[in-house]
Parts: C-alpha cells; structure tokens; sequence
C-alpha cells in the first residue's frame, strides 16, 4: 500500500466527527453513516479532543509500605508487647508515589478516578491539563466499583466534562481513550468500540465493562473514554495486556456506573449506597436453559432467598429465573448485579421473571441492605493464628458488601494484614470464621477472648464460599 493510499485509509478511519461536531450539543443522538465526500473524510477529532481534554487531569500522591517492615513489627510485638515500636511512632515504611488520570466531572471540584490508582494514599494531588497542581480530599473509594471520587482543595471553577450515555453505545463506535500520565502529559488515542457488557474481566464486583481497542497506557487508569462529541462516555480502567502495553484490548466502566458513585459522593455518602436484593444468583446451566425452554444459556437463576428481604418480600423463589431489571436484559448474576445497582434505593423497579415456563413482572422494594447488628470490628493482636485478621459481626449489609450468604453462622473477615500469621495460615478477606477450638464464634467479641487464651494448639473452621475447612496447628 502507498504512501497516499495508507494516509487516505487513516483519514476515512478518522472519520471523527463528521458525525460528532454537529452533535456536541447532546440534543440528537448522533447518525452513524460512512463518509461520503472528501470534506467529510478530511474531518478530524480535535473538536472532541478541545471539549473533553480540559478536565482530564493528572492523580498523583504517596502511601506508606509498610510491607518490608511487617516482619520486623510482628517480633517486636511478640517480645516487648503491643506498645512496641511499630505502630504509627515507630516503623513508618517507605514512601511510594502512584501515577494515574482523573476526570474532573464538577465544577466545583469532583474528580473521578479508579479506586487502584488512589488505595492506600496518605495524601492526594491532582495536577490540571495546564499543569497546574492542587491538593486533593480522597471523599469517597469504592472497591467493588474500582472508581473514587476526590475533591479538588481551594480550586477555582474548573473545566468539566459533560457526561454521555453509555447505554446508547453500540459496538463499532468510535471513541476517544485520553489519560494523563505524569511525566508525559495527556495522551489521546482512538478506536471503536470492541463490545460491551463483558462480565468475565474480573476486575470489579459490578462487572460490565465497554471493551474497546483504543490504546490504555500505564498511567491512563482513570482517564476518560469519550465519544466523538468529546461525552464521557466511561472511564478507562485496565488493559489486557502480557507485556505492560497495549494489545488492543482495554476496558473501561461505563458512564452510568460513575454517575452513580458520584451522585453518591455529591450527597455525602462515604460509602456507595446500592439496593439490597436479598437472594444469592447463579448462571444457568446449559442443560437448565434447555429444560425451561430457552434457546441459550440467560439470565440470572435463584439460589437462595434470603428472610425478611426484598426478594422474599416480592415473592420471588428458589429456581426463579431473572431475565430482566426495568426492562433491560440480563444474561448473567454479574450483568444483574450492574443493572440492579443503577435502579437507586428508593421507590420500585420491576423484574422480568420466569417461573415454571411463564414470565411475569415483579415489582420488587429498593432499599439499603441494613445493619441489624453492629459490626464491632476487631483486629486480632493476640498471639494465635487469627493475629492480623479483623473480624466484624454479620449482617445483611455486610454479607452485601463481601458477597455473602446472610444465612451463615460465624463472623466474617473484612481485612488481613500481610504477613500476619492470619494471612500465612490462609485466611482471605470474605471467610467466614465458624468455630475456635470447637467452640462455636458468635460474635467478633468471641474472636478477641478466643484468641487470648493461650492454646497449645488450634482448631480453626472456617466456612468459604459454601465450603467447611478445618485446620490445626500448634501454638
């Protein structure tokens, strides 16, 4: 291919915005045609780049490891007690910097960017498109979504991008990926869409992501995807990648997912506030699909249906099959759990349900899932194998947040400090702790005195994701 042939084949791929510029504006979803004349392929993205580039900033900060340390504190505590030096006055780890992109979606301040680029931070910076730099409030982190939302410090009104809609994607769209890594400045490359709604990425509890071959570097996690008329559109979020680069293959959360996590910081929450099911979801089985009638392998089937919860509230029931939230189809627990999260957590929604070969609508109650029982976190500095490991009691929020049966005995694990004797013995953040030395853990009050008590040897049983295992080990 010649020189002038590739340089046309680039201009009719960059077809830009012959679409996007007339429909900046948002007031008409924009047409989708090939170019048709030579204006039209001569077209370029720098309007959309214009529009959106401003409010994509740098997100920079330091955190302490303490990881090289943690050996040491555990010796120290075991020989000179708890008042030993390693606490915050006495071994402080070494400072780390962490490089990522940001999104400014207020005015006012509000920067978006992912939960990873930002965990762990002692404090936060955000340097603008024109290199200015402000300190920066981390108001709300969210793991289960990989986004954080920041505040801006003493920062005038700042360049905002104006929010799309990602539902509207159709596969084969052209979009924009614009990060700013520190040390380089912004970075703008362009692809398509690839698909959306892959669930099977592994990256974030709410998995439904919008796939696209637009180039994601290092340092672009939390920079923009944006559509040809400079909208947000979904924020960049992970690569598939063996080498560190791009294969073309990136991921980005959707918009609408971000407008929620938002919403949730602009109302004070610290935590994002989802709705609360009450029922334990499963794929459906191909024999299954093919036994109630389906022609492939959809939706969301019943498991478990937990007391006192919406679900069983709705009257919904083991075996129920949920192919649908407020009209939108889903194909799996994962793409339920993302179109159920967006429904709010006030008034109804509706489900799509089929049971017994028929399909009904069923309006289900959006609410908090609540804390009916305190969860009077302990972390275990104790001598014993559960030393590091926090505990809390159970409850229907909690068993939300770490994706458990409600109906469970024990206390669960929501961390487990590195290098603990907790996390060599195997314990992982959402275990469920049964039974000490056979004696049944009914409260994470229970954890602390257990694990005083001096044992020769222990008997631990813990309950993992349905399954019962028990461990001894000497003391």
């Amino acid at each position: 291919m010649g020189a002038t042939s590739f340089t046309r084949l680039v201009r009719a791929f960059s077809l830009a915005a012959a679409i996007g510029a007339g429909g900046a504006a948002g007031a008409q979803p924009a047409l989708r045609g090939v170019p048709e004349s030579k204006p039209q392929i001569q077209l370029s993205f720098a309007p959309a780049v214009r529009q959106a580039a401003p409010a994509v900033v740098n997100v920079y900060g330091s955190r302490v490891d303490r990881r090289q340390h943690a050996a040491m504190e555990d010796f120290m505590r075991r020989f000179f007690g708890e008042g030993a030096p390693g606490g915050p006055e006495g071994f402080q780890g070494r400072g780390q910097r962490s490089l990522g992109s940001g999104v400014v979606v207020d005015p006012g301040g509000l920067v978006v960017t992912n939960h990873h680029v930002v965990e762990g931070m002692s404090e936060v910076k955000v340097a603008l498109a024109d290199r200015r730099e402000f300190e920066a409030a981390i108001v709300l982190s969210d793991p289960r979504t990989d986004l954080a939302v920041l505040k801006v410090k003493n920062a005038p009104q700042l360049s905002a991008v104006e929010f799309g809609d990602s539902e509207a994607l159709q596969v084969g769209d052209l979009v924009l990926a614009i990060g700013n890594p520190f040390g380089v400045g912004q970075t703008v490359t362009h692809g398509i869409v690839s698909a959306l709604a892959r669930t099977q990425v592994g990256i974030t509890d709410y998995q439904f992501f919008i796939q696209t071959d637009a180039a994601i570097n290092p340092g672009n996690s939390g920079g923009a995807l944006v559509d040809t008329g400079g909208r947000l559109v979904g924020i960049n979020t992970a690569i598939f990648s063996r080498s560190g680069g791009s294969h073309g293959i990136g991921f980005a959360i959707p918009s609408s997912m971000v407008r929620a996590v938002v919403e949730s910081a602009r109302d004070g929450a610290k935590t994002v506030r989802r709705p609360w099911l009450g029922a334990r979801l499963q794929n459906v089985a191909p024999d299954i699909a093919e036994s109630i009638g389906l022609e492939r392998p959809a939706g969301a089937l019943v498991a478990s249906v937990q007391e006192k919860s919406p679900a069983e509230e709705a009257g919904l029931k083991r075996g129920d099959l949920i192919l649908a939230v407020a009209g939108k189809d889903v194909d799996t627990p994962e793409s339920f759990g993302y179109r159920f999260s967006l429904q709010g957590t006030s008034g109804k929604t509706e489900l799509t349900v089929m049971r017994n070969g028929e399909r009904k609508l069923v309006p289900i109650r959006l609410t908090t899932p609540p804390e009916t029982r305190p969860r009077e976190p302990v972390k275990v500095r104790a001598r014993s194998p559960l030393s590091g490991a926090t505990f809390v009691n159970m409850s229907p929020a909690v068993a939300d947040e770490l994706q458990l049966d409600i109906g469970s005995e024990g206390v669960a694990v929501t961390e487990v400090e590195p290098n603990s004797p907790a996390m060599r013995l195997g314990f992982q953040k959402g275990d469920i702790l049964i039974a000490v030395n056979r004696e049944k853990v009914k409260s994470s009050k229970d954890v602390d005195r257990l694990a005083r008590s001096g044992a020769s040897f222990w008997e631990i049983t813990i309950n993992r994701a349905g399954q019962v295992l028990t461990t001894v080990q000497r003391g």
